[in-house]
């Protein structure tokens, strides 16, 4: 696929869907959306899809879109991971304004809620144990059974739940059910949990509250609250809609008048050699198999940014995926097919040798020096160019020469050609080893002064180009080279050989770090923000978090092969 040609973008049918709500004026006219985590780990690719869905649509259509923390498990919450998920929305380009909420702003009202349908009879006060309670709830196939205490009193409910906020009763003692069908084909209508007792202090209230709604009961309330029109979730809560509408329907929450929310579920991206359980990136952190949740080997959203992968690449990767209402699994190769078209509009051109391999050029003056120009992105007319020293003796890689090359080896080697970017055309005249061991460790050459590049008479042609630093100028530096975390595309779906465990498919050779590379010069003022293509190498950028005033750390955000576009 060129990089000037049009993608389409594919069908969105929850905008078919606002498109005829508006038509229809309902929600009086109104366009309210919100993206809600659970601020218990920190966001990843899949959730960037539900970010720019959501706040997409919303200005799409002149509408609004709020930022919603559904913080209502005090165990599994921090602080660190809501500041993580307001940095990532921002950096993605988007604003909620002033609409920033937590579902614990509600507890009041939450709790109030209950209360109503307490006193209308559609929830009591159950003591039967975890256990208890799934032998109670019946199966696919057959219904559950009802609680005993499923026909208390309102007085006697009322009482208990008091009490239950009081703190009088132990973790798990108690909790509060809906009253609807425990013969419902549906077992989340089976009279499910709406409030448990959880003495734990919370990031927000303290230690406040000792009972919290359950995720299912304040969710769909927290946006009726808000006033949302267009709840969008996905596909696994499908099966949860028919009690987000009984609630919705069933609470006098005051803003019937402008409608009532109602839930759309799309498909949820699966992402090839990726796991996206939050549970699962869970573990991956606190085990050590990556460095942290920023790591950038990591589809955390502050992964991919400490990767190098920019906001315009990801909204374009979500962006040509479309909203689908099936699950499917999405190439990686399209993220990084995509993170490819920016940079190589974008990204600066460099020169930097992974692996040096020292050249001397014998008959080049040894003390002089030179200023080449060289191009820094073709892609743009106005990028300019930059100036590169030159000197006597310079580096190149080391698989950049062969001593005995094969047939189509356009490379260096011995009595051959090559250009070297933006200066001379050389020729390798001798090759040093090492006495004891064998290895090449200097190339002698001599180069042609009268071939430099963009000189008049220069134009003889060669078929290798190599990039190359000057040794006198060059700035060393470390570079990690990622390749996919695990071994499998579908690391989840286990063999028998696998132990039962996602675990068993990590890739024990996804990074490689090399140190004592070399760089150009200019590379020694780049900012974290920078992105560059390294001549044949790849795109880089410098690690936000290892990069120091002493040592400079490359990331490779992708390499330069592009297997999405050429099956396109």
């Amino acid at each position: 696929m060129s990089s000037n040609e049009q993608v389409q973008t594919p069908v969105n049918f929850i905008q078919n869907i606002i498109t005829e709500d508006l038509k229809s004026g309902k929600n009086n006219g109104r366009v309210h959306t919100r993206f809600p985590p659970e601020p218990n780990g920190y966001l990843h690719i899949g959730h960037a899809k539900s970010i720019c869905l959501n706040f997409g649509l919303a200005n799409a259509n002149n509408g609004l879109c709020n930022l919603r923390m559904d913080d209502t498990n005090p165990t599994k919450e921090d602080e660190e991971f809501v500041e993580s998920i307001k940095a990532d929305v921002k950096w993605l380009g988007y604003d909620w304004q002033d609409r920033m909420y937590f579902a614990s702003d509600y507890f009041e009202k939450l709790y109030s809620y209950a209360v109503q349908l307490i006193k209308a009879g559609k929830a009591y006060v159950c003591e039967l144990s975890a256990e208890e309670m799934r032998e109670f709830r019946g199966t696919l196939t057959e219904p559950g059974k009802e609680s005993p205490y499923r026909n208390r009193t309102p007085e006697e409910n009322l009482d208990l739940f008091e009490r239950m906020r009081k703190g009088e009763f132990p973790n798990g003692a108690k909790v509060l059910r809906a009253k609807i069908d425990m013969s419902s084909g549906n077992i989340n209508m089976r009279d499910p949990v709406i409030y448990r007792i959880m003495h734990a202090k919370h990031h927000r209230t303290g230690d406040a509250w000792c009972i919290y709604p359950m995720y299912d009961f304040a969710h769909p309330l927290s946006d009726a609250i808000e006033n949302i029109t267009h709840s969008i979730c996905t596909l696994e809560f499908a099966d949860h809609r028919p009690l987000y509408d009984w609630l919705v329907e069933n609470v006098d929450y005051s803003n019937e008048a402008d409608g009532r929310p109602h839930q759309y579920e799309f498909a949820r991206l699966n992402l090839s050699y990726t796991v996206m359980s939050k549970r699962k990136l869970k573990l991956l952190v606190e085990e050590g198999h990556v460095t942290g949740w920023d790591d950038p080997r990591m589809p955390t959203i502050s992964g991919l940014r400490r990767r190098g992968y920019t906001p315009e690449s990801i909204r374009d990767f979500c962006d040509r995926i479309g909203v689908a209402k099936a699950s499917n699994l999405v190439d990686k190769a399209l993220l990084e097919h995509c993170i490819r078209e920016d940079l190589n509009k974008n990204a600066t051109r460099a020169m930097a040798v992974l692996r040096p391999l020292k050249l001397v050029l014998d008959n080049y003056p040894e003390d002089h020096e030179e200023l080449l120009e060289i191009e820094n992105n073709t892609e743009q007319e106005d990028a300019g160019k930059r100036k590169v020293p030159f000197s006597r003796v310079l580096y190149i890689e080391q698989d950049d020469f062969l001593e005995d090359p094969p047939k189509k080896f356009f490379r260096l080697a011995p009595g051959k050609e090559v250009r070297l970017k933006g200066a001379y055309i050389i020729q390798c005249n001798e090759v040093i080893k090492d006495e004891q061991t064998g290895e090449i460790i200097e190339l002698r050459c001599s180069y042609d002064p009268e071939t430099r590049s963009g000189l008049p008479g220069s134009a003889r042609k060669v078929k290798g180009v190599l990039h190359w630093v000057s040794a006198k100028h060059a700035v060393p530096a470390q570079v990690r080279l990622y390749e996919e975390l695990f071994t499998k595309e579908q690391p989840e779906q286990l063999d028998s050989d696998d132990d039962g465990d996602f675990r068993a498919n990590i890739n024990q050779n996804s990074l490689e770090v090399i140190e004592n590379c070399l760089v150009e010069p200019a590379l020694a003022e780049a900012t974290v923000n920078d992105r560059f293509q390294f001549m044949r190498q790849g795109y880089f950028c410098l690690d936000s978090k290892d990069t120091s005033t002493d040592k400079l750390v490359f990331n490779r955000i992708v390499s330069l092969k592009d297997s999405w576009g050429k099956m396109k």
